[in-house]
């Protein structure tokens, strides 16, 4: 297996001074994506705020970066399906880093199902998961952006109904709205100075996702990739610190895979 070691990896990342003491903040960011997204943007220097519904995690996360970085990390646990709970944490982040710039929709649940066991109350809690608390996670962002003279929003897409995985039928179903959403979004707020981008992941090796796969199914990853190794989480956060800076300032309602070339 041909391996190669990332900027990302060996600590040669990209700086983006834009990014200091902007305030951001991450839904899900306790682990995998999530965690290396919460200490990428702390360690640009910006103050990050970041829910996740698994404490323990979370708080460890905060922990080992404690002293590392300028501004340690916030944490909240709670549960994205509450949506008072999203419109809370969304301005007391607001209100705890002085100001919200950038807004991370990153949580999702990837639970495999079988189309014939899905029933209305299922579906209407995994379109809860995967997909109705990033639109109101920007509903309650955008005002604050607005009055700072613009933002930007990441939302989290998947790979996986590009490809027409199997057993993720809702999870598909939520990923590809959130193309569309974003496009909307971009569209709307456009005016306003807000920017909007959808982020795709390939196969992200993360203790979650390597619990799926067998030796074999690791080697059809692989060989599905053009690039013949596995994506990690810092280099989804390396893209996201991109499009999150000034240097990404004329992207908006678009997707942007990072997928080692997936197909």
């Amino acid at each position: 297996m041909l391996t190669t070691t990332t900027p990302a990896l060996t600590g040669q990342t990209a700086r983006y001074p834009s990014l200091a003491g902007k305030g951001v903040f991450v839904s899900g960011g306790g682990s995998g994506i999530g965690a290396a997204l919460v200490e990428s943007f702390a360690r640009q220097g910006a103050k990050v705020s970041f829910v996740d519904i698994a404490a323990e995690p979370s708080e460890m996360l905060v922990a080992s970066l404690d002293g590392k970085v300028e501004f340690t990390p916030r944490f909240a646990v709670g549960d994205l399906k509450d949506l008072d709970f999203v419109k809370t944490e969304v301005a007391a982040a607001h209100a705890v880093l002085g100001g919200l710039d950038i807004l991370i929709n990153n949580a999702a649940n990837d639970d495999r199902h079988a189309i014939a066991d899905v029933t209305p109350e299922y579906w209407d809690e995994r379109m809860a998961v995967n997909l109705r608390h990033l639109f109101f996670a920007a509903q309650a962002a955008v005002p604050f952006m607005e009055a700072a003279g613009g933002g930007v929003i990441l939302n989290f897409g998947s790979i996986s109904w590009h490809l027409a995985l199997d057993q993720l039928s809702l999870y598909q179903t939520a990923k590809a709205a959130i193309e569309g959403m974003t496009r909307a979004m971009a569209r709307e707020l456009g005016s306003r100075n807000i920017r909007v981008c959808a982020i795709v992941p390939g196969n992200v090796q993360t203790p979650r996702q390597e619990k799926w796969y067998t030796p074999e199914g690791e080697r059809e990853i692989l060989d599905a990739q053009c690039l013949q190794t596995r994506v990690q989480p810092v280099d989804v956060a390396a893209l996201a610190l991109f499009l999150a800076s000034d240097d990404a300032r004329m992207c908006t309602g678009h997707e942007y895979f990072v997928d080692a070339g997936w197909r």
